[in-house]
């Protein structure tokens, strides 16, 4: 589940509140996606919206809730102060470096421990859902963690928009690039994914929402622009709770209905291995780069962090029939938002971009 990106500036009480309950609100979501997938499953379905007797527009919740996420975060990104950043761009460009070649280091690795397995196609499903997570964007979620660790925002926030920006071409390549890995119906799955992906699900789903909230931040005389933040972040706050139940109800639905302890166990297993090597990827380029602490604490959680709500979305999309893939999806979101709580405990509160001088 994406957070959206921390304004610089006071929040309301609304979004206050929301904030400091939403791991509460998460684990409620997943709750209520296993007791009552029922309206869950229903909102995952395509809706006929009509705009007449004759013309009608199809409306999936999902990508329009994802949108209402990622045009908030927009919304709060501190573009003017990301000069820093691109008068310095060098952990910038290494982040934008490790976040495309993570996937070409870990997938491969995945996949030949996969392969030795007992079973009959050789772990492929896990190792799709596993592709579809790690060729998305940095997660705009990440820029909430770098806050309350003290680390480089502006940083982070040029590593979310430029991979966010990048994602129409990088995502397809880096699916196109691991397809070879996968045996039976999925490479067929994974490429109809990625022609999609280039299609017009990065650009729309993820890019534009994104820019249309960077343009209005600018546009927008200031006192309007508090108004907007004001009603838009609490209410993407809620959507993103919408959003995470809609998605575990996919999973968590049909696991309750053909409960399967052991694709349950492996998906656990397959998401903690990745998300542990991505951290530990980033860490150590980190230390190979002398990165000081605040850059270094970005750089790692945007090597680790990746936006599984576009994956489960994209599931959802394009490959409704194989719901057992937002399974590791799931397990991921959660994981990657408890590995990030520990690089920001590991390090100091100051920002190193905040000092004078």
């Amino acid at each position: 589940m994406p957070a959206p990106i921390t304004a610089p500036a006071a929040t309301d009480p609304a979004t206050t509140w929301l904030r400091r309950r939403l791991g509460r609100g998460v684990v409620l979501s997943y709750t209520a996606a296993l007791v009552l997938p029922g309206p869950g499953l229903w909102l995952r379905r395509t809706h006929a919206l009509p705009l007449g007797p004759l013309l009608h527009l199809p409306l999936s919740t999902a990508p329009c809730l994802l949108s209402l996420v990622l045009f908030s975060a927009g919304l709060q990104v501190p573009v003017r102060d990301m000069g820093r950043v691109l008068r310095r761009p060098g952990a910038l460009l290494a982040g934008l470096a490790l976040h495309l070649a993570i996937p070409l280091l870990i997938i491969p690795l995945l996949a030949f421990l996969l392969h030795r397995s007992p079973d009959t196609d050789g772990g492929s499903g896990l190792v799709t859902a596993m592709i579809l997570i790690v060729a998305m964007p940095v997660a705009a979620g990440a820029t909430v963690w770098t806050g309350k660790g003290g680390g480089d925002q502006p940083t982070m926030v040029g590593l979310v928009l430029a991979s966010t920006l990048l994602s129409p071409l990088t995502t397809p390549l880096v699916i196109q690039l691991l397809s070879p890995l996968l045996r039976g119906g999925y490479a067929g799955s994974l490429a109809a994914t990625g022609h999609t992906a280039g299609g017009g699900f990065a650009l729309a789903g993820v890019v534009l929402p994104c820019a249309a909230g960077i343009l209005l931040r600018l546009v927008l005389p200031p006192s309007w622009l508090d108004r907007m933040v004001g009603v838009t972040v609490p209410v993407a706050l809620a959507g993103s709770l919408v959003l995470t139940y809609v998605n575990a109800s996919g999973a968590l639905g049909s696991f309750v209905a053909r409960p399967r302890p052991l694709l349950l166990g492996a998906a656990l297993v397959v998401a903690t291995l990745v998300c542990l090597l991505s951290f530990a990827l980033g860490r150590c380029a980190a230390r190979l780069l002398r990165l000081d602490p605040s850059s270094a604490s970005s750089l790692t959680l945007a090597c680790g962090m990746n936006n599984s709500s576009a994956s489960a979305v994209l599931i959802t999309t394009v490959l409704p029939d194989k719901p057992h893939l937002l399974l590791p999806v799931l397990a991921y979101g959660l994981l990657q938002k408890t590995a990030a709580n520990r690089v920001v405990r590991a390090r100091p509160r100051r920002p190193a971009w905040a000092t004078p001088g």
